[in-house]
């Protein structure tokens, strides 16, 4: 097995003030503010939201997350299971319709030791993926190249995520709702 360091994300992990303006979870606090587009924020349901990713792998890396605060996804009950599920299958489709994707990469990072920085909050990454996506600047030139803007990928999330059944847009720059 070949292995392929990346020594420069430990920045990134071991960095000191995560975000000053949280005082306890990023993921419990960002949904109770109004300004859904500046916090990424780009479509909710009764108990999950997705979030796009601050620092994507790809563009159009966004996670999904239950708005119940645990670290623990067996502790989920299944009312939440079932929203962040569907909310899942709502984003792999806003996703595929937006960003012409040839495939995912989809998964929870659980406790400490999965690689995840925030290890206390449930969320499902969803990683768009084309052909040919990887090339050899992360191994050569220790850099990963992003080829659209967060915001770019945000007005193209929200509107396919509008697009589909059940969802409602109270104005552009707040999440899409569903309602299921």
């Amino acid at each position: 097995m070949d292995r392929l360091f990346a020594p420069w994300r430990i920045e990134w992990i071991k960095r000191d003030l995560k975000n000053p303006t949280i005082d306890e979870c990023v993921f419990c606090e960002l949904p109770e503010r109004a300004a859904d587009r500046e916090n990424r924020i780009v479509a909710r349901s009764d108990r999950s939201f997705v979030m796009l990713n601050n620092y994507p792998y790809n563009p159009g890396h966004v996670m999904v997350i239950p708005r119940v605060h645990t670290g623990d996804y067996g502790a989920l009950d299944d009312e939440v299971v079932l929203d962040h599920a569907r909310l899942k299958q709502r984003t792999l489709a806003a996703v595929e319709e937006a960003l012409d994707v040839d495939g995912f990469n989809v998964g929870l990072n659980l406790g400490d030791a999965a690689g995840g920085s925030i290890d206390d909050h449930v969320h499902t990454h969803v990683v768009p993926r084309w052909a040919g996506d990887t090339n050899f600047m992360p191994v050569v030139g220790d850099t990963k190249v992003i080829v659209e803007a967060i915001e770019a990928t945000y007005d193209q999330l929200h509107d396919a995520f509008a697009a589909q059944e059940d969802a409602s847009v109270e104005a552009e720059d707040r999440a899409v709702e569903f309602d299921w």
